[in-house]
């Protein structure tokens, strides 16, 4: 589904709606403060690291930890990512095979992650963590889970996306927040700001909050297509949690954009739509062109007349990333 747009008003003029919401937001919160109360949190027997954020929806999450990834493995840790394989059909724990497995089965972010390393989707994160244990991991990345009190969280890393920081600054239903911010922010450990150097400082200025943690500020930058995107007519979809970060990151690449299509984040792609796609980029004699994650999503004759732009974060620092693990779980 898509968010609702009242969701990203300024927090000094939510509107109506929202406020008409906040008896909603209440219960949320009363909810979320009885599941936490009645779970019995599971340590697992390596150090977990926690790549959440506090908002509905996408923040950066899966690129951090696909960045993670490869760091680590650098390394030479044994790195496992554990997630609960949203809009997967498996209860797991699942070991994701990214030749064998669907995304309907496994979820299409696991489905993109595998291909840098051991992932495992289940309901029950903690039996995944036991697993991947078990499995010789050194250390879990929990992709997600940061409001999840089943597992122990060795540290907690929160993303923002710079452009909609914390939205209106209001819980779920009445704004996009998971929690309220400075719960939120209490639990971590450090933030990760995404987007353009000037998005990134005037998040900083919204979100004065910020401050009670060590901020590291990182870029999503594309890689290299097999093709130039320079002048290049291209018709975009994208169902990620804010499309329009995509269609910018291809015009920067100098992509002549005569088509944008959005969808809901983790949407199925119909047959219906892939054949209007398809014919609106014949017509126009245009690429289509979608995101790593939204690529597998397609069925495999569609992956061929459709070219994916694979993005990686680049934090302008490691170091207080470096320093955060070291501390977590000591020189490895």
């Amino acid at each position: 589904m898509k968010a609702p747009g009242f969701w990203w008003q300024d927090r000094t003029s939510p509107g109506l709606v929202s406020t008409l919401l906040l008896p909603a937001s209440f219960l949320w919160q009363a909810g979320a403060f009885v599941r936490t109360a009645w779970t019995e949190p599971v340590s697992a027997p390596v150090p977990v690291i926690c790549i959440g954020n506090l908002t509905a929806g996408g923040a950066g999450k899966s690129p951090m930890v696909a960045a993670l990834q490869s760091r680590l493995a650098a390394r030479g840790v044994n790195v496992h990512v554990v997630s609960r394989g949203y809009g997967g059909q498996i209860t797991g724990p699942h070991l994701v095979n990214e030749t064998e497995d669907a995304y309907r089965d496994v979820g299409d972010e696991p489905l993109m992650l595998a291909a840098n390393g051991p992932v495992w989707v289940a309901k029950d994160r903690a039996a995944a963590a036991r697993r991947a244990a078990e499995a010789g991991a050194d250390l879990i990345l929990l992709d997600d889970g940061f409001q999840n009190p089943g597992l122990l969280k060795t540290a907690s890393i929160i993303m923002v996306d710079a452009v909609q920081g914390f939205g209106n600054g209001r819980v779920i239903p009445a704004g996009p927040l998971r929690e309220p911010i400075a719960e939120g922010l209490g639990r971590a450990d450090l933030a990760v700001i995404v987007g353009a150097p000037e998005e990134r400082a005037q998040c900083r200025e919204r979100w004065p909050e910020l401050k009670v943690l060590d901020v590291v500020e990182a870029e999503l930058v594309p890689q290299r297509t097999g093709l130039p995107l320079v002048g290049e007519p291209v018709i975009a979809f994208a169902g990620i949690g804010r499309p329009e970060k995509f269609f910018s990151t291809l015009r920067a690449m100098g992509a002549k954009l005569i088509g944008t299509h959005s969808f809901g984040d983790h949407q199925p792609f119909s047959p219906a739509i892939l054949r209007r796609l398809l014919r609106e980029a014949r017509t126009a004699d245009a690429m289509l062109v979608t995101t790593e994650k939204d690529a597998v999503r397609l069925p495999t004759e569609m992956r061929r007349e459709v070219m994916t732009v694979q993005v990686r974060l680049e934090p302008d620092d490691w170091a207080l990333i470096d320093a955060l693990i070291d501390r977590s779980v000591g020189s490895i």
